[in-house]
């Protein structure tokens, strides 16, 4: 027990240490969690030896999966279903270009610039489809872009776009047996009553200590993640659908949301973000710095030769249409979800989930800073306001 408190005090110094450095270069947490998670294995695996940093524990693995599955579910409960009501032709079409175009471009990129195999470059379409749902949630309350039209249709785009990839990668890399047709019918079961049954417990039980809508959400997000798991998919699939099943009830239940979001973001996701820098390879990185290239080039391109045309037909001035396509050029959570989904199963060799999350990552911080520091569409706001709150968390 002593290494595994030791191990865990290491990791949560260091969400500790990513949290005043997203504080003061106001950027992602989770970005500068994964970050952290490089250096920091690199330099306690040089200096002690593989293995030091105790990323491959089976405990660890298990927080981080954890992470995964609450923060999948947040993304999905954290829409605001009136988007899609109001704006569904835009949210729809924009979200679609924004998921085939870089994934269909980015897999041609891999297979036929890289040399890399079908399965390595359908993984890399997937991974490198994504649209952060994390960095442009942040992005919309740090300038007050979440109150307006302009920002709820980014968003409700970002959804669309992120469940493409949920739904790629399922089809794509989990084995259609008779487990799949098991834990599809379960779900769609389960899924059926999930709302109905989280009313039920919050008007009888809600609002006390025992937290009982916590426990039983997450109750079913780690059954659905088990029947998964068994059925050789991912845990973390389930848990969209979950999340935005539940988006009516989010919109009305501010305080539980936050909650559920600081114990997540608090103690669950760090270790999830950390792990995942932590397997990135740079001796791998230094060796080829072409590979990365090709990749984040190939990202970037394809999300505005997609998008840029599409997104014009919606919005007409110029700041706007740039804005809006490269804040849906990000990626994230779910491009490193897809990549540890890849290396886990042996579909990516670590040196190409390296070379993945690298481009996730730069995809991350690159289009962002362009965006809000060319592009801001100043006019479309009253006043400027709002504060930069980490991966959606308030604590004040």
């Amino acid at each position: 027990m002593e290494g595994i408190y030791t191990i865990a005090a290491i990791w949560l110094g260091l969400a500790v240490i990513s949290a005043m450095i997203a504080k003061h270069l106001r950027i992602s947490i989770a970005l500068v969690e994964i970050c952290v998670g490089v250096f920091a294995a690199f330099v306690i695996n040089h200096f002690y030896g593989p293995g030091s940093f105790g990323n491959n524990s089976e405990w660890l693995r298990f927080l981080a999966s954890s992470g995964a599955v609450m923060l999948t579910f947040l993304a999905g409960a954290e829409l605001d279903p009136r988007v899609i009501r109001t704006k569904w032709v835009e949210v729809g079409v924009v979200g679609l270009v924004g998921f085939f175009a870089p994934f269909l471009g980015c897999a041609a990129f891999a297979y036929f610039f890289l040399h890399w195999d079908v399965r390595a470059s359908w993984l890399a379409g997937v991974a490198l489809s994504t649209t952060s749902m994390a960095v442009v949630y942040a992005v919309m309350l740090e300038t007050g872009f979440n109150k307006t039209e302009f920002g709820k249709g980014i968003l409700g785009a970002c959804f669309v776009n992120d469940l493409g990839t949920v739904i790629a990668l399922g089809l794509l890399f989990a084995p259609f047996t008779y487990k799949t047709a098991v834990f599809i019918i379960l779900s769609v079961i389960v899924l059926s009553f999930f709302p109905y049954i989280t009313s039920l417990l919050h008007r009888k039980y809600g609002n006390r200590t025992a937290a009982i809508r916590v426990k039983w959400v997450v109750f079913v997000l780690f059954g659905l993640g088990a029947l998964a798991t068994w059925s050789g998919s991912e845990a973390v699939l389930p848990a969209y659908i979950a999340g935005m099943l539940l988006a009516e009830f989010a919109v009305e239940e501010h305080l539980w949301i936050r909650r559920l979001r600081t114990l997540t973001v608090g103690f669950l996701t760090p270790f999830y973000f950390i792990r995942a820098g932590s397997l990135v390879s740079v001796p791998a990185l230094i060796s080829a710095p072409f590979i990365f290239l090709v990749l984040f080039t190939g990202k970037i391109v394809s999300k505005i030769f997609g998008l840029y045309p599409v997104i014009g037909v919606f919005r007409k001035q110029n700041s706007e249409r740039w804005y809006y396509t490269l804040l849906m050029s990000t990626g994230l959570t779910f491009g490193t979800i897809s990549s540890m989904y890849g290396l886990s199963h042996g579909i990516v060799t670590p040196q190409q989930y390296s070379f993945l999350v690298a481009a996730v990552i730069a995809s991350a911080v690159i289009p962002t800073m362009i965006a809000n520091f060319a592009f801001f569409p100043q006019h479309l706001l009253l006043k400027r306001g709002g504060q930069l709150m980490s991966e959606g968390i308030d604590e004040e």
